[in-house]
């Protein structure tokens, strides 16, 4: 039986063993169409991906975007701004579009009207900036809310209010012989800033009616949390004011509900717990289209609002010269500045016409089964040694997961020795074997620091130490700055839960004798390291030399290249930066791969071609020739000095690449010396040698045997691309940019090294060379492998602390190896076929 059959077989089980626990709840049984069908038939273009970030954004259907595109290619939309039939027609399908929404949350229209808006951000920033705040105001909000709740306060503030972030308990009470909710707020004062308290605190109001703003989410982002609904009556009715005896907490409370996550799976029903706000995006409910969202107010609470600003379509009448307005008595039509989105609005039936048939119950229990199954297996992953594989946030995951969770799944990974697994290696990984999910904090700060156990000096710290949202800062000062999160919505599927079960499993789980083969799996500290002698290791031979002028640009073969302080001479000496100053690499430029280089010593030119210009490029390489100016920038955290070319050179390179760009070249007498010692994250591995343009060393090296070896590896069992066709898969040592080629040593003895001479040149080994998604794109065409080999095999047996190494690092020594003096040896040539003295650890 093959690998594919018995993977299909283990499936197949698998799903037979979670039906009979969860049949009635999974795949929509009532339904015209079941999950199968609606994947195989609405989603052809998920196959080979599995998608588990739905709270980041929900999937469109194919069958929603033909009746859109059928929709807007068949009617004609006016503005509505306007009496003409188009216009009139569009006005018809706003109103339906209104009253579609009202009935999503089980709204009365009588209670109930609904705005338009560009998303949930847009929404939560309106009712911040028409909330009649006052010095007597209190803004109060759970401590897990999305940033753009928190936002509010910086409103109430400008208004002198007060701001204040709870934990809020849920209990029970008995009462008329009935139980009913009950709760508990701990309080978190928010910490102003006392200058902005001066300044703002004389602009708020004090006469008239106190309105007070409570805001919570429905479901949080980061953990899947529900809150219960019962809050908003708690709230409304009197339970939760006065929290203490200030009066800044009395007078009018009103209730905000936070639904841009809530909404996808369970929206609240607004008849049974009737809040004065709710937000949200239709983009979260069924994937198009995207910035449109909703407001949704109570009637009673749309009194109180006051809007400042006046636009087209929010006045009656308006005098240019004169202060003179008069605002239109349609809520909606204060509130909506200008012209709505309206073809995005007219789209919205079609999506939800798919919610409707499914019906939103029978999508919070499909989803919850997944969620349900997945976290019960991912609490029993353990370690060969017993210990845990899965740090699981937010409520008591073991117990009522459908009634307290919603299906979104957050989480940390740690290794058998209880060491931490960075959220961004997990993502890498994850991306690797097909698997998008989403890591970070979610912008949910108060969340993420609540289930990280990360108090106010350790966030303080991490800012300090250069963390900030989105980088790839994961783990520091021994604790992770963020999470792993995974959520389901109403178009996944068992199969992929079960995948991304089985990619922790292979992945994180540390078996004994998991490799078999002698070499390390997920090899938990460097074993590039240690001191050795110098000894000849079998016959090792210098096979070939590459030398890559521009960064990141196609290189030339040579026989023999001298060497220099900064190792090969002219090796990425020039780079080419974008219009912002950002960096280009193949990484964002694939075409940079097509452009061959050449240097002609004698002449003193560097030649340069490409497919798409008609001329070469003939660049001198003497000092203070063919460049314009001379500046300063900052690269990889160091700062350069560069020579900056003239026009004609740089719309070469701009022709070559189809993007603006410019060609830079390291200033000889200004090579960096980095400066960062080690650290994780950190790109620099050279902390003493001169560097050129470089990520983390001067040289790569590379052996024959351990590309063989890899090779073996990629078509022990042929590959499968998205689309299910057999791939075979062969990579050559050029695909990994190698300066070195070497022949003759066993696979991956390179790791071994400590030091090695060439002729009479000497290097040291800095360790493997960290690898990334580079080398999945074939030098030759610029195109990447679609089954992201050869890194996916790689990461599968050459995995230390996060990074997946192959090859290995050198720097050029040109120090006495006795006094460690830097003299002048005369000039140092290496040679293709001269021995390779490796020192062994």
């Amino acid at each position: 039986m093959s690998a594919t059959e018995n993977s299909e077989e283990t499936m197949a089980r698998a799903k037979a063993e979670f039906l009979k626990q969860f049949g009635k709840d999974y795949g929509y049984p009532d339904a015209p169409k079941d999950i199968d069908e609606i994947r195989a038939s609405e989603f052809k273009r998920l196959q080979g991906l599995v998608y588990l970030d739905h709270a980041g954004a929900t999937l469109y259907s194919e069958a929603q975007i033909e009746a859109v595109a059928k929709d807007l290619t068949s009617s004609v939309y006016g503005n509505p701004h306007s009496q003409s039939d188009p216009s009139l027609a569009t006005c018809d399908i706003i109103s339906a579009a209104r009253q579609q929404v009202l009935d999503y949350l089980n709204a009365s229209p009588k209670n109930y009207r609904c705005m338009f808006t560009s998303g949930a951000t847009a929404a939560l920033k309106l009712i911040g900036e028409c909330f009649p705040w006052s010095r007597e105001s209190c803004y109060m909000y759970t401590m897990e809310n999305h940033n753009s709740v928190l936002g509010i306060r910086e409103y109430a503030f400008d208004r002198g209010a007060a701001a204040v972030a709870v934990d809020v308990k849920e209990g029970t009470c008995l009462q008329n012989g009935s139980h009913e909710s009950s709760f508990e707020f701990l309080e978190h004062t928010v910490q102003r800033r006392a200058h902005f308290f001066q300044q703002n605190a004389q602009n708020g109001k004090t006469s008239g009616n106190t309105y007070n703003l409570f805001a919570f989410p429905s479901e949080c982002n980061f953990s899947g949390q529900k809150f219960s609904l019962d809050l908003v009556n708690y709230v409304k009715e009197g339970g939760g004011k006065p929290l203490t005896e200030s009066p800044r907490q009395r007078g009018c409370w009103m209730v905000l509900i936070d639904g841009a996550k809530g909404c996808a799976t369970e929206p609240p029903d607004l008849a049974r717990y009737p809040a004065d706000f709710i937000v949200f995006s239709f983009y979260k409910i069924f994937g198009y289209p995207t910035g449109l969202g909703a407001l949704v107010i109570r009637s009673e609470a749309a009194k109180v609002l006051t809007k400042t600003y006046f636009s087209g379509g929010t006045v009656s009448a308006s005098i240019a010269d004169v202060d003179f307005i008069r605002r239109r008595d349609n809520i909606e039509q204060v509130l909506e500045d200008g012209t709505i989105s309206f073809l995005a609005i007219a789209s919205i039936r079609h999506g939800f016409k798919i919610i409707n048939t499914l019906t939103h119950s029978a999508i919070s229990r499909h989803t919850a089964s997944l969620a349900t199954y997945t976290r019960t297996k991912m609490m029993d992953l353990k370690h060969e040694n017993g210990a845990e594989v899965c740090k699981i946030y937010g409520g008591n995951t073991s117990q009522a997961p459908y009634q307290d969770m919603g299906p979104t799944i957050a989480f940390n990974l740690k290794r058998a020795d209880g060491s931490w697994v960075g959220y961004r290696e997990v993502e890498k990984l994850a991306s690797l074997s097909g698997i998008q999910l989403r890591t970070g904090c979610f912008c949910n700060p108060g969340a993420c620091a609540k289930y990280l156990y990360l108090s106010h000096s350790d966030l303080i710290a991490n800012f300090e130490a250069g963390h900030v949202c989105w980088d790839d800062n994961d783990i520091l000062h021994e604790k992770p700055t963020g999470a792993v999160r995974i959520s389901f919505g109403y178009t996944s599927a068992f199969e992929d839960a079960e995948k991304f079960l089985g990619f922790l499993d292979n992945s994180f789980v540390e078996k004994l004798n998991a490799s078999g083969d002698g070499y390390p799996l997920r090899m938990k500290t460097d074993p590039i390291s240690g001191i050795g002698s110098l000894q000849l290791v079998r016959s090792v031979q210098l096979k070939s030399i590459t030398v890559y002028p521009v960064k990141s640009c196609a290189g030339f073969a040579v026989y023999k290249w001298p060497l220099s302080n900064i190792g090969l001479k002219y090796d990425r000496e020039w780079l080419l930066k974008g219009p912002t100053g950002e960096i280009l690499t193949q990484k964002k430029v694939p075409e940079m791969c097509n452009i061959r280089s050449f240097i002609d010593l004698e002449c003193g030119i560097l030649n340069l071609e490409s497919p798409r210009c008609k001329e070469r490029l003939h660049v001198p390489i003497q000092e203070n020739s063919s460049f314009d100016y001379v500046e300063e920038m900052d690269i990889y955290g160091q700062r350069y000095k560069v020579q900056c070319y003239n026009d004609e050179v740089n719309m070469w390179f701009s022709e070559a690449i189809a993007r603006r760009c410019t060609l830079v070249r390291c200033s000889n007498s200004e090579y960096r010396s980095c400066n960062i010692m080690g650290g994780r994250g950190n790109m620099c591995r050279d902390t003493w040698g001169k560097l050129n343009f470089v990520n983390e060393a001067q040289l790569l090296l590379v052996s024959e045997e351990s590309v063989g070896d890899l090779n073996s590896r990629l078509n022990s069992d042929f590959l499968k691309d998205n689309s299910g066709c057999v791939q075979r898969v062969l990579v050559d040592a050029m695909r990994f940019r190698p300066n070195l080629v070497i022949s003759g040593a066993g696979p991956y003895a390179e790791d071994g090294w400590k030091s090695l001479h060439i002729g009479k040149a000497r290097f040291t080994s800095l360790g493997g060379c960290s690898r990334c998604q580079m080398i999945n794109l074939d030098q030759q065409s610029g195109q990447p492998h679609k089954a992201k080999e050869p890194l996916a095999t790689l990461a599968s047996y050459r995995r230390v602390q996060g990074k997946i190494l192959f090859g290995i690092l050198l720097r050029h020594e040109i120090k006495d190896a006795v006094d460690g003096e830097q003299k002048n040896f005369g000039e140092r040539w290496l040679q293709v076929g001269q021995e390779v003295y490796p020192s062994i650890r």
